[in-house]
Protein backbone atom coordinates (compact mmCIF):
# COMPACT_ATOMS: atom_id res chain seq x y z
CA UNK A 1 0.00 0.00 0.00
CA UNK A 2 1.67 3.09 -1.47
CA UNK A 3 0.67 6.61 -2.24
CA UNK A 4 0.64 6.81 -6.09
CA UNK A 5 3.04 8.99 -7.59
CA UNK A 6 3.76 9.68 -11.71
CA UNK A 7 6.87 8.06 -12.88
CA UNK A 8 9.75 9.13 -15.11
CA UNK A 9 9.98 12.80 -15.80
CA UNK A 10 6.22 13.33 -15.20
CA UNK A 11 7.37 12.19 -11.35
CA UNK A 12 9.63 15.07 -11.55
CA UNK A 13 7.26 17.48 -12.89
CA UNK A 14 5.01 16.72 -9.56
CA UNK A 15 7.90 16.80 -6.99
CA UNK A 16 8.83 19.89 -8.83
CA UNK A 17 5.20 21.34 -8.74
CA UNK A 18 4.94 19.95 -5.03
CA UNK A 19 8.39 21.97 -4.24
CA UNK A 20 7.12 25.48 -5.24
CA UNK A 21 3.52 25.10 -4.28
CA UNK A 22 5.16 24.58 -0.68
CA UNK A 23 7.44 27.67 -1.18
CA UNK A 24 4.83 30.51 -2.33
CA UNK A 25 2.38 29.12 -0.15
CA UNK A 26 4.57 29.62 2.68
CA UNK A 27 5.12 33.33 1.62
CA UNK A 28 0.79 34.07 1.72
CA UNK A 29 -1.49 33.95 4.63
CA UNK A 30 -5.05 32.88 3.41
CA UNK A 31 -6.91 31.75 5.72
CA UNK A 32 -7.23 27.87 5.06
CA UNK A 33 -10.21 25.25 5.42
CA UNK A 34 -9.82 21.64 5.51
CA UNK A 35 -12.45 19.09 4.59
CA UNK A 36 -11.90 15.21 5.00
CA UNK A 37 -14.61 12.80 5.28
CA UNK A 38 -15.77 9.42 4.25
CA UNK A 39 -19.21 11.20 2.58
CA UNK A 40 -20.36 14.46 1.93
CA UNK A 41 -16.71 16.38 1.87
CA UNK A 42 -16.89 17.40 -2.04
CA UNK A 43 -20.85 18.76 -0.95
CA UNK A 44 -19.47 20.36 1.73
CA UNK A 45 -16.64 22.02 -0.04
CA UNK A 46 -18.78 23.38 -2.86
CA UNK A 47 -21.15 24.63 -0.74
CA UNK A 48 -18.20 26.43 1.56
CA UNK A 49 -16.81 27.74 -1.58
CA UNK A 50 -20.03 29.50 -2.78
CA UNK A 51 -20.86 31.03 0.63
CA UNK A 52 -16.73 32.58 0.87
CA UNK A 53 -17.16 33.29 -2.58
CA UNK A 54 -19.38 36.01 -1.63
CA UNK A 55 -17.54 37.58 1.24
CA UNK A 56 -13.88 37.62 0.22
CA UNK A 57 -11.29 35.97 -2.95
CA UNK A 58 -11.49 32.11 -2.48
CA UNK A 59 -9.41 29.69 -4.21
CA UNK A 60 -10.97 25.46 -3.83
CA UNK A 61 -9.05 22.26 -5.03
CA UNK A 62 -10.83 21.11 -7.98
CA UNK A 63 -13.48 19.13 -7.17
CA UNK A 64 -12.68 16.80 -10.49
CA UNK A 65 -9.10 16.23 -9.87
CA UNK A 66 -7.32 13.40 -7.95
CA UNK A 67 -6.33 14.75 -4.49
CA UNK A 68 -2.74 14.07 -5.12
CA UNK A 69 -2.48 16.13 -8.04
CA UNK A 70 -4.73 18.60 -6.74
CA UNK A 71 -3.32 19.88 -3.59
CA UNK A 72 -0.09 21.28 -5.20
CA UNK A 73 -2.31 22.53 -8.63
CA UNK A 74 -4.32 24.11 -5.97
CA UNK A 75 -1.80 25.76 -3.87
CA UNK A 76 -0.10 27.50 -6.91
CA UNK A 77 -3.64 29.18 -7.74
CA UNK A 78 -3.46 30.87 -4.65
CA UNK A 79 -2.93 35.04 -5.18
CA UNK A 80 -1.13 37.86 -2.64
CA UNK A 81 -5.13 38.96 -2.36
CA UNK A 82 -6.61 35.66 -1.79
CA UNK A 83 -8.68 35.69 1.22
CA UNK A 84 -10.14 32.03 1.95
CA UNK A 85 -8.35 28.91 1.07
CA UNK A 86 -10.54 25.57 0.57
CA UNK A 87 -8.78 22.30 0.66
CA UNK A 88 -10.93 18.68 -0.03
CA UNK A 89 -8.27 16.54 1.37
CA UNK A 90 -9.54 12.90 -0.01
CA UNK A 91 -7.51 8.99 1.31
CA UNK A 92 -7.66 5.86 0.06
CA UNK A 93 -4.04 4.78 1.12
CA UNK A 94 -1.80 5.09 4.75
CA UNK A 95 0.78 8.23 4.66
CA UNK A 96 -1.53 10.32 2.17
CA UNK A 97 -3.05 12.76 4.75
CA UNK A 98 0.33 13.53 6.18
CA UNK A 99 1.73 13.73 2.66
CA UNK A 100 -0.94 16.32 2.03
CA UNK A 101 -0.47 18.25 5.27
CA UNK A 102 2.96 18.74 4.32
CA UNK A 103 1.42 21.37 1.42
CA UNK A 104 -2.12 22.38 3.03
CA UNK A 105 -1.50 24.02 6.89
CA UNK A 106 -5.60 24.28 7.57
CA UNK A 107 -6.09 26.19 11.12
CA UNK A 108 -9.97 25.13 10.30
CA UNK A 109 -10.52 21.19 9.63
CA UNK A 110 -13.85 19.45 9.36
CA UNK A 111 -14.49 15.55 9.41
CA UNK A 112 -18.31 14.93 7.96
CA UNK A 113 -18.37 11.14 9.09
CA UNK A 114 -16.64 7.76 8.67
CA UNK A 115 -18.21 5.15 6.33
CA UNK A 116 -16.12 1.19 5.72
CA UNK A 117 -15.05 2.79 2.03
CA UNK A 118 -10.98 1.97 1.08
CA UNK A 119 -11.04 -0.51 4.20
CA UNK A 120 -10.13 -3.66 1.38
CA UNK A 121 -6.28 -4.80 2.02
CA UNK A 122 -5.24 -3.18 -1.33
CA UNK A 123 -6.12 0.35 0.66
CA UNK A 124 -6.78 1.45 3.67
CA UNK A 125 -7.00 -2.12 5.47
CA UNK A 126 -9.32 -1.53 8.22
CA UNK A 127 -11.62 0.22 9.56
CA UNK A 128 -8.91 1.34 12.31
CA UNK A 129 -6.22 2.57 9.83
CA UNK A 130 -9.20 4.94 8.04
CA UNK A 131 -10.22 6.36 10.93
CA UNK A 132 -6.39 7.11 11.95
CA UNK A 133 -5.36 8.52 8.97
CA UNK A 134 -8.66 10.98 8.57
CA UNK A 135 -7.93 11.98 12.25
CA UNK A 136 -4.41 13.29 11.26
CA UNK A 137 -6.27 16.54 9.46
CA UNK A 138 -7.84 17.85 13.30
CA UNK A 139 -4.50 16.39 15.05
CA UNK A 140 -2.74 19.13 13.25
CA UNK A 141 -4.44 22.00 13.70
CA UNK A 142 -2.97 24.91 15.74
CA UNK A 143 -4.46 25.36 19.55
CA UNK A 144 -5.72 28.35 18.12
CA UNK A 145 -8.04 26.49 15.16
CA UNK A 146 -11.34 25.27 15.31
CA UNK A 147 -12.15 21.42 14.22
CA UNK A 148 -15.67 20.89 12.95
CA UNK A 149 -16.71 17.66 13.66
CA UNK A 150 -20.18 16.11 13.25
CA UNK A 151 -21.56 14.55 16.26
CA UNK A 152 -23.87 11.94 15.05
CA UNK A 153 -21.23 9.66 13.68
CA UNK A 154 -19.91 7.70 16.94
CA UNK A 155 -16.15 7.40 15.14
CA UNK A 156 -16.08 11.46 14.50
CA UNK A 157 -16.86 11.89 18.33
CA UNK A 158 -14.16 9.76 19.26
CA UNK A 159 -11.89 11.74 17.17
CA UNK A 160 -12.59 14.93 19.79
CA UNK A 161 -9.68 13.83 22.35
CA UNK A 162 -7.35 14.07 19.39
CA UNK A 163 -7.05 17.59 18.76
CA UNK A 164 -5.64 20.96 20.21
CA UNK A 165 -8.29 23.17 18.06
CA UNK A 166 -11.21 24.43 19.87
CA UNK A 167 -14.64 22.14 18.64
CA UNK A 168 -17.52 22.99 16.92
CA UNK A 169 -20.18 20.21 16.94
CA UNK A 170 -22.61 19.55 14.19
CA UNK A 171 -25.93 17.05 14.47
CA UNK A 172 -29.46 16.11 15.74
CA UNK A 173 -28.60 17.04 19.66
CA UNK A 174 -29.09 20.26 20.79
CA UNK A 175 -26.14 20.79 22.51
CA UNK A 176 -23.89 21.25 19.34
CA UNK A 177 -23.26 24.16 18.14
CA UNK A 178 -25.41 23.76 15.30
CA UNK A 179 -27.95 21.43 15.22
CA UNK A 180 -31.24 20.18 12.73
CA UNK A 181 -35.00 18.77 13.73
CA UNK A 182 -35.07 15.23 11.95
CA UNK A 183 -38.56 15.30 12.18
CA UNK A 184 -38.60 18.92 10.05
CA UNK A 185 -36.17 17.41 6.98
CA UNK A 186 -38.23 17.83 3.72
CA UNK A 187 -37.00 16.12 0.74
CA UNK A 188 -38.53 16.85 -2.97
CA UNK A 189 -36.76 16.63 -6.09
CA UNK A 190 -36.32 20.59 -6.23
CA UNK A 191 -34.13 19.94 -2.93
CA UNK A 192 -34.05 20.24 0.79
CA UNK A 193 -35.24 21.59 3.27
CA UNK A 194 -34.88 21.38 7.55
CA UNK A 195 -35.44 23.74 10.65
CA UNK A 196 -31.87 24.18 12.29
CA UNK A 197 -30.54 25.83 15.80
CA UNK A 198 -28.21 28.07 16.01
CA UNK A 199 -26.87 30.28 18.51
CA UNK A 200 -30.49 30.29 20.45
CA UNK A 201 -31.93 30.52 17.42
CA UNK A 202 -34.23 28.63 14.97
CA UNK A 203 -34.79 29.06 11.42
CA UNK A 204 -35.41 27.39 7.77
CA UNK A 205 -32.56 26.74 5.56
CA UNK A 206 -33.12 25.18 1.86
CA UNK A 207 -31.09 24.29 -0.49
CA UNK A 208 -31.40 22.86 -3.88
CA UNK A 209 -29.70 19.56 -3.17
CA UNK A 210 -31.29 16.54 -2.92
CA UNK A 211 -31.01 14.53 0.08
CA UNK A 212 -31.61 14.10 3.63
CA UNK A 213 -28.09 14.09 4.51
CA UNK A 214 -27.48 17.25 3.22
CA UNK A 215 -29.14 18.91 6.35
CA UNK A 216 -25.28 17.63 7.15
CA UNK A 217 -23.89 19.30 4.52
CA UNK A 218 -25.63 22.29 5.45
CA UNK A 219 -24.71 22.36 9.01
CA UNK A 220 -20.84 21.61 8.44
CA UNK A 221 -20.51 23.93 5.52
CA UNK A 222 -22.33 27.29 7.91
CA UNK A 223 -19.95 26.28 10.60
CA UNK A 224 -16.74 26.46 8.12
CA UNK A 225 -17.95 29.46 6.23
CA UNK A 226 -18.96 31.03 9.70
CA UNK A 227 -15.27 30.14 11.29
CA UNK A 228 -13.81 31.54 8.52
CA UNK A 229 -15.45 34.62 8.48
CA UNK A 230 -16.17 35.00 11.64
CA UNK A 231 -19.29 36.65 10.83
CA UNK A 232 -23.05 35.86 11.21
CA UNK A 233 -24.25 35.11 7.96
CA UNK A 234 -27.20 33.04 8.36
CA UNK A 235 -28.83 35.56 5.40
CA UNK A 236 -25.81 35.24 3.02
CA UNK A 237 -25.61 31.86 3.80
CA UNK A 238 -29.44 30.96 2.62
CA UNK A 239 -29.48 33.13 -0.09
CA UNK A 240 -26.24 30.96 -1.47
CA UNK A 241 -27.27 27.72 -0.62
CA UNK A 242 -30.57 28.07 -1.83
CA UNK A 243 -29.21 28.52 -5.34
CA UNK A 244 -26.61 25.38 -5.55
CA UNK A 245 -27.92 22.30 -7.79
CA UNK A 246 -26.67 18.79 -7.40
CA UNK A 247 -23.17 17.98 -9.13
CA UNK A 248 -23.41 15.58 -12.06
CA UNK A 249 -23.89 12.08 -10.94
CA UNK A 250 -24.56 13.18 -6.97
CA UNK A 251 -28.04 12.61 -6.58
CA UNK A 252 -29.36 15.22 -9.35
CA UNK A 253 -32.32 14.78 -11.25
CA UNK A 254 -32.47 13.81 -15.09
CA UNK A 255 -35.02 13.45 -17.31
CA UNK A 256 -34.61 9.76 -18.07
CA UNK A 257 -35.33 7.01 -21.35
CA UNK A 258 -38.60 6.05 -21.45
CA UNK A 259 -40.27 9.40 -20.62
CA UNK A 260 -39.13 8.41 -17.02
CA UNK A 261 -37.61 10.89 -13.91
CA UNK A 262 -34.00 9.69 -12.94
CA UNK A 263 -32.49 10.67 -10.15
CA UNK A 264 -28.96 10.18 -10.67
CA UNK A 265 -26.75 8.89 -7.95
CA UNK A 266 -23.96 6.49 -10.23
CA UNK A 267 -20.79 8.66 -9.35
CA UNK A 268 -19.98 7.19 -5.91
CA UNK A 269 -21.11 3.99 -3.65
CA UNK A 270 -20.46 3.17 -0.03
CA UNK A 271 -22.54 1.84 3.11
CA UNK A 272 -23.48 5.76 4.14
CA UNK A 273 -24.03 7.39 0.67
CA UNK A 274 -26.33 3.73 -0.21
CA UNK A 275 -28.59 4.33 2.83
CA UNK A 276 -29.19 7.72 2.78
CA UNK A 277 -29.42 7.52 -0.75
CA UNK A 278 -32.78 5.19 -0.41
CA UNK A 279 -34.34 6.84 2.54
CA UNK A 280 -34.07 10.20 0.44
CA UNK A 281 -36.14 8.23 -2.37
CA UNK A 282 -38.83 7.25 0.05
CA UNK A 283 -39.16 10.08 1.87
CA UNK A 284 -40.01 12.04 -1.63
CA UNK A 285 -43.52 12.43 -2.10
CA UNK A 286 -43.92 11.34 -5.87
CA UNK A 287 -47.57 10.09 -7.04
CA UNK A 288 -46.78 10.42 -10.75
CA UNK A 289 -45.34 6.82 -11.15
CA UNK A 290 -43.58 3.73 -9.33
CA UNK A 291 -40.51 4.48 -7.36
CA UNK A 292 -37.68 2.01 -8.12
CA UNK A 293 -34.17 1.54 -7.13
CA UNK A 294 -31.42 0.33 -8.75
CA UNK A 295 -28.33 -0.02 -6.76
CA UNK A 296 -25.06 -1.78 -7.80
CA UNK A 297 -22.31 -3.34 -5.79
CA UNK A 298 -20.03 -1.61 -3.52
CA UNK A 299 -16.14 -1.81 -3.53
CA UNK A 300 -12.66 -1.51 -1.75
CA UNK A 301 -14.96 -2.68 1.51
CA UNK A 302 -13.36 -4.70 4.42
CA UNK A 303 -16.09 -6.81 4.96
CA UNK A 304 -18.29 -7.04 1.66
CA UNK A 305 -20.84 -9.53 2.02
CA UNK A 306 -21.81 -7.71 5.82
CA UNK A 307 -21.85 -4.33 4.09
CA UNK A 308 -24.42 -5.05 1.48
CA UNK A 309 -26.26 -7.59 4.02
CA UNK A 310 -26.96 -4.57 5.56
CA UNK A 311 -28.09 -2.51 3.06
CA UNK A 312 -30.99 -5.38 2.10
CA UNK A 313 -31.91 -4.61 6.09
CA UNK A 314 -32.36 -1.23 5.65
CA UNK A 315 -34.55 -2.07 2.69
CA UNK A 316 -36.79 -3.99 4.65
CA UNK A 317 -37.91 -1.29 6.24
CA UNK A 318 -38.67 1.47 3.03
CA UNK A 319 -41.73 1.47 1.21
CA UNK A 320 -40.44 1.67 -2.13
CA UNK A 321 -41.85 0.20 -4.87
CA UNK A 322 -39.47 -1.91 -6.63
CA UNK A 323 -35.99 -2.59 -6.27
CA UNK A 324 -33.10 -3.89 -8.54
CA UNK A 325 -29.99 -5.04 -7.28
CA UNK A 326 -26.54 -5.21 -9.63
CA UNK A 327 -23.77 -8.00 -9.30
CA UNK A 328 -22.90 -10.83 -7.05
CA UNK A 329 -22.79 -9.16 -3.43
CA UNK A 330 -26.18 -6.97 -4.30
CA UNK A 331 -27.80 -10.92 -4.01
CA UNK A 332 -27.14 -10.26 -0.63
CA UNK A 333 -28.84 -7.21 -0.24
CA UNK A 334 -32.06 -9.01 -2.02
CA UNK A 335 -31.35 -11.96 -0.06
CA UNK A 336 -31.06 -9.94 3.69
CA UNK A 337 -34.19 -7.99 2.23
CA UNK A 338 -36.52 -10.64 1.62
CA UNK A 339 -35.69 -12.43 5.02
CA UNK A 340 -36.36 -9.26 6.76
CA UNK A 341 -39.67 -8.57 5.24
CA UNK A 342 -39.55 -7.23 2.11
CA UNK A 343 -41.51 -8.35 -0.79
CA UNK A 344 -40.07 -11.00 -3.06
CA UNK A 345 -42.28 -10.14 -5.66
CA UNK A 346 -41.00 -6.32 -5.60
CA UNK A 347 -37.27 -7.11 -6.12
CA UNK A 348 -35.31 -8.33 -9.06
CA UNK A 349 -31.35 -9.42 -9.41
CA UNK A 350 -29.30 -8.83 -12.14
CA UNK A 351 -25.75 -9.82 -12.92
CA UNK A 352 -24.57 -7.19 -14.85
CA UNK A 353 -25.41 -3.94 -16.09
CA UNK A 354 -27.40 -5.80 -19.78
CA UNK A 355 -29.84 -7.85 -17.43
CA UNK A 356 -30.44 -4.76 -15.39
CA UNK A 357 -31.38 -2.50 -18.83
CA UNK A 358 -33.43 -5.50 -20.10
CA UNK A 359 -35.17 -5.59 -16.56
CA UNK A 360 -35.73 -2.03 -16.46
CA UNK A 361 -36.92 -1.73 -20.28
CA UNK A 362 -39.33 -4.33 -19.44
CA UNK A 363 -40.78 -2.84 -16.62
CA UNK A 364 -40.39 1.44 -16.41
CA UNK A 365 -43.52 3.26 -17.72
CA UNK A 366 -43.66 6.86 -18.51
CA UNK A 367 -43.16 8.80 -15.63
CA UNK A 368 -41.84 6.15 -13.49
CA UNK A 369 -39.27 8.07 -10.71
CA UNK A 370 -35.77 5.50 -10.38
CA UNK A 371 -32.91 6.06 -8.56
CA UNK A 372 -29.52 4.30 -9.83
CA UNK A 373 -26.43 4.18 -7.02
CA UNK A 374 -23.31 3.15 -8.62
CA UNK A 375 -19.78 4.17 -8.46
CA UNK A 376 -17.85 6.02 -11.35
CA UNK A 377 -15.71 3.00 -11.82
CA UNK A 378 -18.79 0.65 -12.68
CA UNK A 379 -19.64 3.22 -15.21
CA UNK A 380 -23.56 3.31 -14.57
CA UNK A 381 -24.35 5.11 -17.10
CA UNK A 382 -23.75 2.79 -19.49
CA UNK A 383 -27.56 1.57 -18.39
CA UNK A 384 -28.75 4.69 -19.37
CA UNK A 385 -27.29 4.73 -22.61
CA UNK A 386 -28.56 1.20 -23.40
CA UNK A 387 -31.91 2.21 -22.96
CA UNK A 388 -32.01 4.80 -25.04
CA UNK A 389 -30.81 2.30 -27.54
CA UNK A 390 -26.94 3.98 -27.57
CA UNK A 391 -23.80 2.18 -28.31
CA UNK A 392 -21.74 1.69 -25.29
CA UNK A 393 -17.73 1.97 -24.70
CA UNK A 394 -17.77 -1.55 -22.83
CA UNK A 395 -18.81 -5.01 -21.76
CA UNK A 396 -16.83 -4.94 -18.55
CA UNK A 397 -17.74 -4.88 -15.11
CA UNK A 398 -15.30 -2.59 -14.02
CA UNK A 399 -14.97 0.38 -16.50
CA UNK A 400 -12.00 2.18 -16.32
CA UNK A 401 -11.71 5.87 -15.86
CA UNK A 402 -8.66 6.41 -18.94
CA UNK A 403 -11.58 4.19 -20.91
CA UNK A 404 -14.33 6.25 -20.00
CA UNK A 405 -14.86 8.41 -17.91
CA UNK A 406 -17.76 10.04 -16.84
CA UNK A 407 -19.72 12.99 -19.18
Amino acid sequence: MAIYTPRGIKRQYHLAKRFFAKKWLSRLHPTQLAITGSQGKTSVTHMTQEVLSSIGSTVCTDLALDTTFNVPITALKVMPWTKYLIWELGIDHPGEMAHHLEIAKPSIGCVTGISPVHTDEEHMGSIETLITEKRKLIETLPTDGIAILNNDDVHVRKMAEHTKAQIKWYGSSSDCDMSVDLDSIQVSLEGTSATFRLQNKEFVLKTGLIGVHHVYTIMASYLLAYSASKKYIVDIFQEKISHIKPLRGRMNMEKGPLNTTLLNDSLRANPQSTNTGLKTLELIKYEKGKKIAVIGEMGELEHPEAEHRKTGELLSKLNIDFVIGIGPLRKFTIDEAIKNGFPKEKTAYAEDIFQAAKLLESMLKPRDLWYLKGSLLRNYKRIVQLLNNENVCCKEVMCPYEHCGYT
